[in-house]
């Protein structure tokens, strides 16, 4: 990969480096004056929680190489001390960048809308007076102040706890105390308002306000705001684990003890009140980020829910629905395509609580990767199990961040009657895939749903995914033997109608890379046109690179992370790569490839990521039915026409935004519109 005339970092972009440029995109997203107010402040709060998320795992990860004395380049060409301090440097400028806009246009924004977040010296009488029955009431029997001495060590902060440190003295003897945020009360408090105002206060300033209340007989000489990011990747050795649920279980219990990898201050913190700080988390002090204002904007999510001007957010829709009767009879009729979220997920909801209630469904076979909290699919799955048809469930319990979720799932629906799988060890299972088997006359018939997304009801009415549901034999036998494969013993043969990974999957993407190529040395019309989260595996991007010096034309629309550098002279020239981040995050995996005309279309639940191909099961399935096809190819030349939500990937890594003379389409509203015809 690296030769003298030609360095990693000429081919490839770091996937750290890159994964921060999508979060400067979503920043873009809040400072970008024609989305409503109240939705500026929710990107500015998925800013924030990106960033939490990647601390949490690229930062530690990056972090725990170094402390392990690893000291070569990784495959984009970068030493780890070098990508660290790109990495600082880079998140400096987006923290410095948030918080600028923050509070100086968007909250100027939210008090023009009388939206208005108080401090304790901005408060009217009457306010002043909630306040304190508040704090009287909720946050004095809820908080514990914890005392830090020779008899009592520095508190253990969970992982995105906020916390109060204070200095307190009594005669002459000094003594420091912490005083945790409860997680179990919201952090925004709506204020009484005798004109139309909507005031609100942080219980942070609550707390603050009445701090003496903690300490009586004590003198309270300084107290400072803080947060501390605890590495949360789990490490468990899953060939040796007897019980990896167990095991599982027990390493996330432990996440709350894991190293701190960061940690914020309010500016005002004094350099000895750092020294305290930093000595209880044993933690760098160089390496503390002093923040000028609220610590953790997360706390925006909170704020719409309390306005109730729909004006000030995006215009509410309707999903499109499917007339049907039966579920059953509408699938039977004829392969269905479901685009979530301009179409409703409700019919994959429906389908399941058919088989549940139907006599002539036997059993229920499902993949979990992630769901919500009172999920209809989970009820759903129960309610078969007590019907005694025979469920199986194959729950994914190393779903980052989900796992805690996802064990009680586990325990649940194992209390219903369900045989339930915990996964494969060394793998994740990602796959989105449900066979439902029903007697019906004389045959048994399957009913198949595959998905690029979630089970998830919420997160299907803000992601863009594609559903498919069919009876085709072909398919059905193919999902008989993946289950096979993951609940047993069984070696997949070569299937009819999908490819998996971490079997072939790779492979099959350079062999329909390598008949592109092909194509365009014979007829000039090879074409590779792709939708993703993340392009990242370099064997793909050498495949890409590859096709673009035959001259394939190459297209892709990569959301967040891409590795790959575009329109670089005698390497890439060919190829061009857009991201689209809008009101609706894109989530959907498509995959079209010209075949000389004839084109082939397929969909996905992987990414073209190294997990994706190597550590995951994963599904790429072909839309064969020319209605469905033409609807996808639809769909991706509409994508490909965006302008207002796209940015161009530029042969240097940057990213700018399409010029605004081009025609104005903002694909996300433009399929809302469609799909209401």
């Amino acid at each position: 990969m690296e030769t003298p005339d030609v360095l990693p970092q000429q081919r490839f972009i770091s996937r750290d480096l890159s994964w921060l440029e999508f979060n400067s995109r979503v920043l873009d997203e809040a400072a970008d004056t024609h989305n409503p107010i109240l939705e500026q402040v929710k990107f500015l709060a998925i800013t924030v929680n990106n960033l939490d998320e990647f601390f949490m795992v690229r930062l530690a990860g990056l972090k725990n190489l170094i402390d392990s004395g690893y000291n070569k380049k990784d495959s984009y060409g970068y030493f780890p001390q070098d990508l660290l301090a790109q990495v600082r440097a880079k998140t400096d400028v987006l923290n410095k960048r948030l918080y600028s806009l923050y509070h100086g246009r968007i909250k100027s924004d939210l008090e023009k809308n009388k939206i208005v977040i108080k401090k304790n010296d901005q408060l009217t009488n009457e306010q002043r007076r909630f306040v304190k029955r508040y704090f009287d009431a909720t946050l004095f029997p809820v908080v514990t102040p914890i005392a830090v001495d020779q008899g009592r060590p520095f508190p253990v902060l969970p992982s995105k706890t906020l916390a109060f440190a204070v200095v307190l003295s009594r005669y002459s003897t000094q003594n420091l105390a912490i005083i945790p945020v409860p997680k179990s009360i919201p952090r925004l408090v709506k204020l009484p308002s005798e004109t139309d105002e909507f005031s609100f206060m942080l219980i942070e300033e609550i707390i603050r306000a009445n701090m003496e209340n903690f300490f009586k007989g004590y003198k309270i000489n300084a107290n400072v705001f803080l947060r501390v990011i605890r590495d949360s990747e789990l490490i468990v050795n899953e060939e040796y684990a007897p019980d990896l649920l167990r095991a599982i279980e027990s390493e996330v219990k432990k996440r709350s003890r894991a190293k701190v990898i960061y940690a914020e201050v309010e500016k005002s913190c004094s350099p000895e009140m750092l020294e305290l700080i930093c000595s209880g988390l044993n933690f760098p002090k160089e390496e503390v980020v002093a923040v000028d204002g609220d610590i953790d904007l997360k706390y925006l999510f909170e704020l719409p829910g309390h306005i109730p001007k729909p004006e000030l957010s995006f215009q509410s829709f309707l999903p499109a629905k499917i007339a049907y009767e039966s579920i059953f009879e509408k699938i039977s009729e004829g392969d269905l395509l479901l685009h979530h979220p301009y179409q409703l997920f409700q019919p994959v909801v429906d389908l399941l609580q058919a088989a549940a209630k139907d006599e002539n469904v036997l059993a229920i076979k499902m993949t979990l990767y992630r769901t919500n909290e009172d999920s209809a699919v989970i009820q759903a799955l129960k309610e078969a199990a007590k019907r005694k048809k025979q469920v199986t469930v194959v729950v994914e319990i190393k779903a980052r961040f989900d796992e805690e979720r996802n064990i009680n799932w586990v325990k649940e629906l194992e209390e219903a009657g369900c045989h339930v799988m915990y996964g494969i060890a060394g793998m994740k299972i990602h796959s989105k895939i449900t066979l439902i088997v029903r007697r019906e006359e004389s045959r048994i018939r399957r009913y198949v749903h595959l998905s690029t997304g979630n089970y998830n009801e919420k997160t299907a009415q803000v992601y863009t995914d594609l559903s498919y549901l069919t009876v085709n034999d072909d398919f059905a036998k193919d999902i008989s033997d993946v289950f096979n494969m993951i609940t047993g013993y069984s070696v997949p043969s070569r299937w009819k109608r999908i490819i998996s990974s971490p079997y072939d999957l790779r492979q099959y993407f350079c062999e329909l890379i390598d008949r592109e190529i092909e194509y365009q040395k014979k007829y000039k019309n090879g074409l590779v046109f792709a939708k993703m989260n993340s392009l990242e595996d370099p064997q793909i991007i050498e495949k890409l690179y590859e096709a673009s010096g035959a001259g394939v034309t190459v297209k892709l629309i990569v959301r967040g992370i891409c590795c790959l550098l575009p329109q670089v002279p005698q390497l890439s020239e060919t190829i061009e790569v857009k991201s689209i981040v809008g009101r609706f995050l894109e989530h959907s995996r498509i995959f079209l490839f010209n075949n000389n005309g004839m084109p082939r279309v397929f969909l996905s639940s992987a990414d073209w990521m190294r997990r994706n191909f190597d550590r995951r099961i994963e599904l790429l399935f072909e839309i064969y039915k020319d209605e469905l096809k033409d609807h996808i190819q639809f769909i991706m030349n509409i994508y490909w026409k965006d302008t207002l939500k796209s940015w161009q990937l530029q042969p240097d890594g940057s990213y700018i935004k399409y010029k605004k003379d081009a025609d104005r389409i903002n694909v996300q509203e433009e399929l809302l519109r469609q799909y209401s015809l």
